[in-house]
């Protein structure tokens, strides 16, 4: 789930440096291009992968 997030948010952040919108300073190409590699590093990491309940087993 967070490698699909990563990739919505670094498309959108190619789509606001290719159309050169203009946004306030928190919505830039580049802030939204690093919250994309951070989920995408999460994604890699194992967060968020395969949440299961632990339990025992007998």
């Amino acid at each position: 789930m967070l490698g699909i997030a990563a990739a919505v948010l670094l498309f959108i952040a190619f789509l606001i440096n290719a159309g050169e919108i203009a946004t306030n300073h928190v919505f830039t190409s580049t802030n939204v291009m690093l919250i994309g590699l951070a989920l995408l590093a999460l994604h890699l990491s194992g967060v968020g992968a395969g949440w299961s309940a632990r339990g025992r087993r007998r």
